[in-house]
């Protein structure tokens, strides 16, 4: 599985944090959860929390969907 990759976030003054994908707003957090996911993110690898914490991750189907006859090129 590749490791997701192209998420930032952003700290702002009034404890909001915003994560970007791209050039695209992917989530916005406020008060606890925005300190829960920033203690989360100093703690491990910032760009798959992120990905978790916006729901753009791999849920594991991709394989399956590849051998499916629609996909077949």
């Amino acid at each position: 599985m590749p490791r997701p990759h192209g998420f930032r976030y952003e700290r702002h003054a009034d404890g909001t944090v915003v994560i970007t994908h791209g050039a695209r707003a992917a989530g916005t957090l406020r008060g606890a959860r925005a300190e829960q996911f920033l203690a989360e993110a100093g703690s491990g690898d910032a760009q798959l929390v992120m990905a978790r914490w916006t729901g753009n991750y791999k849920r594991g189907n991709e394989r399956a969907a590849r051998v499916h006859p629609r996909n077949r090129g």
